[in-house]
């Protein structure tokens, strides 16, 4: 009976995996689409993105659900329990980075209406696809329960929060030159800020990893990028 239960559990498991998955790849599509759309200013992308964060939450929805409802019907407990468990704590984590991609997008749109600054955008899409690289291999490391190239992934934050560093200073200079580029500025820190924090929640993903395999959260707390002065904006 109990090899009948775990076996159930395992497919229901795997079951419920595969949505995080599915969720995982429409949310790395999102950070790409949202850069793209930033660097050729493709207003048409950008609101696609935008309308494409619904499905992204819904799948969320949907993965919550079938946990909750693993949980309930299998009991699980011990190692079980934090496997079940950990699909709706990567889940959440994804679909936080689809709500920052959509901000990037909406961001997009209003800075069509002011000249582009530099060559900004493209240092933005190099920010965006190291995030997107960060995400995918957290999701391989959860997948295939590696907790070394979770650590890699999770090393590598620093250099985003680097990338985010320079490019705040960046805009600083643009600003204190130019007081017509403040608008433009002010947004491109915003979508700076979201790149950062979807590194950030891609770097959860491996801590849930680490956890799962070890059965210990991490010891060391992740490097984080030095002090400097920021403005800071809550989006929803």
């Amino acid at each position: 009976m109990s090899e009948h239960i775990s076996s159930a559990f395992d497919r229901d498991l795997e079951a419920v995996q595969a949505l995080v998955v599915k969720m995982g790849g429409m949310v790395e599509q999102q950070i790409v689409d949202a850069a793209s759309a930033l660097e050729n200013r493709d207003a048409d992308l950008a609101r696609s993105v935008q309308l494409q964060d619904k499905a992204i939450d819904l799948l969320e929805e949907q993965i919550n659900e079938e946990a909750a409802r693993l949980i309930a019907l299998r009991a699980p407990v011990s190692r079980d329990l934090r496997l079940a468990l950990s699909v709706i704590k990567i889940s959440a984590s994804l679909e936080r980075a689809g709500d920052y991609a959509k901000n990037i997008a909406k961001r997009t749109q209003v800075l069509l209406e002011v000249p582009a600054v530099n060559g900004s955008p493209k240092a933005l899409r190099r920010m965006a696809v190291a995030v997107e690289g960060m995400l995918k291999d957290a999701l391989d490391a959860y997948i295939q329960r590696d907790a070394k190239l979770a650590n890699d992934v999770r090393d590598r934050d620093i250099e985003v929060d680097q990338m985010y560093n320079a490019l705040f200073r960046e805009f600083l200079t643009y600003m204190m030159e130019d007081p017509r580029n403040i608008t433009a500025c002010m947004h491109l820190h915003f979508i700076a800020k979201n790149i950062e924090r979807m590194g950030d929640h891609a770097t959860s993903i491996t801590e849930q990893v680490i956890y799962l395999v070890t059965g210990e959260a991490p010891d060391e707390e992740r490097p984080k990028r030095s002090s400097v002065t920021k403005l800071e904006e809550t989006e929803e």
